[in-house]
């Protein structure tokens, strides 16, 4: 009983009255009925910008890169914008799960799907921008070092870019593996409910033969740890990598050796952000309400603000260190004066705006904890991190040591149109994963369903037994148990009854019982329970020590510590006054 107890301060994390087999019942409901009218809109929308970008990208290959808006002067620009934006969403997505996991956190069951899955579909998109900016995409395979008949061409293992590579792709590896565990056990309710023969089948071979036996729920979470270790620092070091890509150059505003934690924490910042983003979506299109809360809303805010924090330092600490150099070039770097106040000013303004001012809202409570604000904010984040990104790398190369080489850049529709169709291929790869896969961990929301589901936090309040209260009419056949309990005595040690007793007194039956139901804490069941081992006057619980307290939690064996913490004693007291 006492793994169940959870402080009565504390919000729930699944609302409603929900039984075990409610949450089964939800879990699957988007994956095994139809879809909702909000996920067609959601979807149609999605799918319109993929098949744009998707034609941009046709014309880009059938053309050349020179439809892009990029120049002598700015070789990168929107492409590796949108790559290091991708990734830093994505680098994000198991780092969220896996922290969460290694902390305990309970709020992680509604929020480790969505980010684990983000990560996959996120790389994915990544992955688009460097091989489309090679122009000649059926020679990708070139960036991978392995043996060729052109004899001396060869990978520069020196370049960052290629660690890019390694770094990218052992994530990715571990990343799905990560996911992939976590869904076996729901992909073996979806088998034991399937009642077609062919999704049976594909569900059985998804879920590797897992059988809910104490040694495969053993193994499971073996593995879980190990790959939330491993995952943790894997991390730090891809972004870290990312950020070498910059960082181990001469252009003015890269070689910065804040680059590294700068980029982890803005990859985190944004990360969470798009999490958010997913969830108060996916709360609605596929009917979880109950699973995605008010509570975990505010926990992910929170979370924001703190990495929002890390990142507004860094922020300071590059416009104070443009400053203090004294060299001029410094002065056209991403975060200056230059930059503020010169051509790319409305770029900077924007990054300044949306992750510096529009965070600091979530100080305020009741913002906090609103949904559709935190919807706002948690694009604007990313609208963000974007301009960020943008700002980084075309402010910076816009002008470099040479004023005869300065240049500015500007989209064209093809830049814009890729980037806003990988944003719709990233959602309609994760609308149909929600109409495939459970969005949310069922049999990890199980585990915390007794000691943060509304239901039994109020059966604890109302000081009743939760033994046989797990029992549901449309899976068992021992439906009445719980009014069973309710009804029975309990078994009492008598040594320990006569202990208590000892230390309390002995009740004198010509006496009138007082109502224990007035002391905040016992209910009913509990007024029952304390009449039947012999507990029935006031005077009798004002008695209670620490040693009392927990004598009476050994023998009645709920709510352990309850009793001491609404202090039962001091309450008797008072009515006797």
């Amino acid at each position: 009983m006492a793994s169940h107890y959870e402080a009565p301060i504390r919000e729930p994390l699944v609302t409603g009255e929900k039984s075990y087999h409610d949450v089964t019942v939800d879990v699957a409901a988007p994956v095994e009925g139809r879809a909702n009218k909000q996920w067609w809109i959601v979807f149609s929308i999605a799918l319109v910008a993929f098949l744009w970008g998707l034609g941009c990208i046709i014309y880009t290959i059938s053309t050349g890169i020179g439809v892009w808006g990029l120049n002598k002067t700015i070789g990168w620009a929107w492409d590796i914008t949108n790559f290091v934006w991708w990734v830093g969403i994505g680098h994000a997505g198991t780092l969220i799960s896996a922290v969460l996991l290694l902390f305990r956190q309970k709020w992680r069951m509604a929020v480790n799907r969505s980010a684990e899955a983000m990560t996959i579909f996120s790389v994915v998109q990544a992955g688009l921008f460097p091989i489309i900016h090679m122009g000649r995409p059926w020679l990708a395979y070139w960036v991978l070092p392995i043996p060729n008949q052109f004899g001396s061409l060869w990978v520069n293992f020196n370049s960052p870019l290629l660690w890019d590579v390694f770094a990218i792709s052992t994530y990715l590896s571990v990343s799905l593996v990560f996911w992939w565990t976590g869904l076996l056990p729901d992909f073996a309710m979806l088998r034991d409910r399937a009642v077609k023969p062919f999704q049976k089948k594909i569900y059985s071979l998804l879920s590797f033969g897992w059988s809910g036996r104490a040694k495969d729920w053993q193994r499971f979470e073996e593995v879980s740890l190990v790959l939330a270790g491993l995952a943790t620092p894997l991390v730090l070091s891809v972004h870290t990598i990312v950020s070498f890509d910059f960082a181990t150059s001469v252009i003015p505003g890269w070689h910065s050796t804040i680059y590294p934690p700068y980029f982890v924490a803005g990859a985190i910042f944004s990360g969470f952000a798009m999490v958010l983003t997913l969830l108060i979506i996916m709360r609605k299109v596929s009917n979880l309400e109950n699973y995605i809360t008010r509570a975990h809303i505010e926990y992910m805010n929170k979370v924001i603000l703190l990495t929002g924090g890390i990142v507004s330092v860094a922020y300071i600490t590059e416009f104070f260190i443009a400053w203090y150099s004294g060299s001029n070039y410094e002065d056209y770097t991403y975060l200056s004066i230059g930059a503020a106040t010169g051509p790319y000013w409305w770029a900077f303004w924007a990054l300044i705006i949306c992750n510096f001012v529009v965070p600091q809202t979530l100080w305020i409570k009741k913002l906090r904890r609103n949904f559709m604000w935190s919807f706002i904010v948690s694009i604007v984040i990313n609208i963000g991190m974007w301009f960020e990104r943008f700002d980084i790398i075309v402010i910076n190369l816009s002008k470099g040591h040479l004023p005869s080489s300065w240049s500015m850049f500007s989209p064209t529709f093809v830049d814009v149109g890729i980037f806003l169709g990988t944003i719709g291929f990233f959602f309609v790869l994760f609308l149909l994963y929600a109409r495939t896969f459970p969005v949310i961990a069922q049999a990890e929301v199980k585990t915390i369903l007794k000691s943060s589901g509304e239901r039994y936090k109020r059966l604890r309040e109302e000081g009743n037994s939760l033994a046989g209260t797990a029992a549901d009419h449309r899976t068992s056949d021992i439906a009445e148990v719980s009014k069973k309990t309710s009804s029975e005595s309990i078994k009492i040690d008598a040594e320990k009854q006569a202990q208590l007793l000892a230390s309390l007194g002995v009740h004198d039956d010509e006496d009138e019982a007082d109502d224990l139901k007035k002391i905040n804490g016992i209910g009913p069941v509990m007024e029952k329970t304390l009449n039947q081992i012999g507990i029935y006057k006031y005077e009798q619980v004002s008695k209670m020590s620490e040693k009392e307290y927990n004598l009476l939690d050994e023998i009645t064996g709920a709510f352990p510590g309850r009793a001491q913490r609404d202090d039962w004693a001091g309450q008797a007291k008072n009515l006797i006054n």
